[in-house]
C-alpha cells in the first residue's frame, strides 16, 4: 500500500484514530466517544503524523448512531481540513459476503475481515473483543460469512452486577485460577473462561463446516487480556480495524486507476 490516510473508527464506546503514511501505520490513539476535549487532542496529534501531505484524506467508519457519527465527522473535518469519506456511503469494504438478504453487518466486522484476509489470503476466524465480542468466519476465497455475537468482557460483568441483587461491580481482569474463591473471582473466572470457551467452540464448529482449520486473529480492547497466551489464537492485531480502513481506501484508489 502507498496511501496516506487518517483512519477513524467510531466504536460503541471509543473512537480509534490512525495515521497511515505510505501505507504504514505511523501513529494511532483512541479515546472515549463522549470526551470531546480528548477527541480533539487525539485527532490533532495523530493528524500531525501526516505532515503537510495534501493528498492525505480521511476515511471514517462507524458502528455508533448516525448522530454520534456525524458529530465526530464534523469534528474531524474542522480539525484536519482534509477531504473526508464514509465507509458504506462513499466506498464499500472490499470483502465478499455470503449473508442473508437485507442483512446489515457492523462495518467494524467487515473491516476486520478485509484486513485479515488481505494479509493471510486464506480462511480465517476474526475475534473482536470489544464492547461486544464477535467471532466471524472468512473463507479461503475471501468471503465473509458472518459468525457469532456475544457480550464482551465488560458488558458481561456489568450485566451480572446490574441484573442481580448481590453480585458486585467487577472490572475485567485475568482470574488467578479457574476456581473462584470469592464472588468477584468467580465472576472473573466465568467471564474469562466463558469467552475463551465460546471462541474455541465456535472456531471448531466453523472448521468442521469448512473442512479446514482456519487461522484465528484477535483484535479489540480486551484481546490481550483474554487471549495473550491462548493457543487457539494465532495472532493478536490491536489495530486491525484501522488496517481495514487503509485496505478499503487503497482498493478504492486502485479501482479508479
Amino acid at each position: 500500500m502507498d496511501i496516506s490516510l487518517l483512519a477513524i473508527s467510531i466504536g460503541n464506546t471509543c473512537t480509534h484514530i490512525g495515521a497511515f503514511v505510505r501505507g504504514e501505520l505511523e501513529l494511532s490513539d483512541h479515546c472515549d466517544n463522549e470526551d470531546v476535549d480528548a477527541l480533539d487532542e487525539r485527532i490533532i496529534k495523530v493528524n500531525k503524523a501526516l505532515g503537510d501531505d495534501e493528498d492525505a484524506s480521511v476515511l471514517i467508519s462507524s458502528v455508533h448512531t448516525e448522530a454520534m457519527s456525524m458529530k465526530i465527522t464534523r469534528i474531524v473535518e474542522r480539525l484536519t481540513e482534509r477531504q473526508s469519506y464514509r465507509v458504506g456511503q462513499d466506498m464499500p469494504v472490499p470483502i465478499g459476503r455470503q449473508l442473508d438478504p437485507e442483512t446489515i453487518v457492523g462495518e467494524d466486522r467487515l473491516l476486520n475481515a478485509a484486513a485479515a484476509y488481505s494479509v493471510l489470503k486464506q480462511s480465517c476466524v476474526v475475534v473482536d473483543a470489544g464492547t461486544a465480542l464477535t467471532v466471524d468466519y472468512v473463507d479461503g476465497a475471501g468471503t465473509f460469512h458472518g459468525g457469532a455475537i456475544l457480550p464482551g468482557a465488560s458488558l458481561m460483568l456489568a450485566a451480572l452486577h446490574e441484573h442481580t441483587a448481590q453480585l458486585p461491580e467487577v472490572q475485567p481482569a485475568r482470574p488467578r485460577e479457574a476456581v473462584g474463591h470469592n464472588t468477584g473471582e468467580a465472576m472473573l473466572s466465568g467471564m474469562f473462561h466463558g469467552i475463551r470457551g465460546a471462541v474455541r467452540e465456535l472456531t471448531e464448529q466453523y472448521a468442521e463446516k469448512a473442512g479446514i482449520f482456519p487461522l484465528v486473529v484477535a483484535t479489540g480492547g480486551n484481546a490481550e487480556l483474554l487471549f495473550e497466551d491462548f493457543p487457539m489464537i494465532d495472532r493478536i492485531v490491536p489495530n486491525l480495524t484501522l488496517m481495514g480502513l487503509a485496505v478499503t481506501m487503497q482498493e478504492s484508489m486502485d479501482a479508479e486507476v
